[in-house]
């Protein structure tokens, strides 16, 4: 079974073609549970999100800041296993027919199999996966895979990448680049700042001839921050908000309320473009 790359493609294509930036959300599977994880992806989804990444949790989240941490801290001693992550994407995806990918640190893909992995997240419905920290030269055995099952791989560009790895990055990625708007681990801030909207700009023309939708994330967590950075990227991504306020919440159905209302707000921000 092929993975869906191409939903990916048409969905950011789609909101290009309405004048606006896409809406990427992510949630980490297991967390609350591995059934409340599933809701409340579909609470971002139902919300306004048109893409959701699916946190894989890790034991040692490096790029992750405190509240990514403590979620993955909650779903590990739930006890999510990598078929529980594959099980999220399937049912998001089976429910809302949008594009789901996986965000996960190299050690889990590397240890369970790259073949398997790649051929359990086509099967799923997954339309890629994001790889922090893999570096580019050392990708070729997972963009085999990810190619033959028909998965997007989405590399991490950060304020420091130099032109020359950004064009590397952008000739082997497909999907999208997800440009990390700050140095320094997730987490909201009171600022998205000049430097996103600088590697945006570089990114493009490093990969120019890729044509890669160039999605930011890293800070962006209300409407405003949502439509500063709309105004000069494809996407904008948000975790650590919606992390956020499931954490906040007093029970796990008032969080994926919050969840999707969160949605709503950064839905309109995107649409809004300050």
């Amino acid at each position: 079974m092929s993975g869906n790359i191409q939903l990916l493609s048409d969905t950011l294509a789609g909101a290009r073609a309405e004048g606006r930036s896409a809406l990427i959300a992510y949630l980490p599977a297991g967390f609350p549970t591995v059934d409340g994880g599933i809701e409340a992806i579909k609470a971002a989804f139902e919300g306004g999100a048109d893409v959701v990444e699916v946190g894989l949790p890790h034991s040692d989240p490096v790029l992750d800041g405190p509240v990514i941490q403590t979620a993955d801290d909650i779903a590990l001693r739930g006890g999510v296993k990598i078929a529980d992550v594959m099980r999220t994407v399937k049912e998001t995806y089976e429910a809302t027919g949008k594009p789901v990918l996986v965000m996960t640190y190299w050690n889990p893909i590397d240890r369970y199999g790259v073949e398997r992995f790649t051929a359990e997240l086509a099967a799923a419905g997954g339309a890629g996966c994001i790889l922090p920290d893999l570096p580019v030269q050392e990708s070729a055995l997972w963009r085999e895979h990810a190619e033959k099952h028909g998965l997007a791989t989405v590399f991490v560009v950060a304020p420091s990448s130099r032109d020359a790895r950004l064009a590397e990055i952008t000739a082997a990625g497909s999907g999208f680049v997800y440009a990390a708007s700050l140095m320094g681990v997730t987490g909201t801030r009171e600022s998205v700042g000049a430097q996103a909207q600088d590697l945006v700009e570089r990114t493009r023309a490093a990969g120019a001839g890729a044509g890669l939708p160039v999605c930011v994330g890293l800070g962006v967590s209300n409407a405003e921050q949502a439509a500063e950075v709309a105004g000069f990227a494809d996407g904008v991504i948000v975790g650590s908000a919606f992390v956020k306020r499931m954490l906040d919440a007093p029970d796990d159905k008032a969080g994926i309320e919050g969840v999707r209302a969160l949605a709503g707000e950064l839905a309109k921000g995107v649409r809004r473009q300050a």
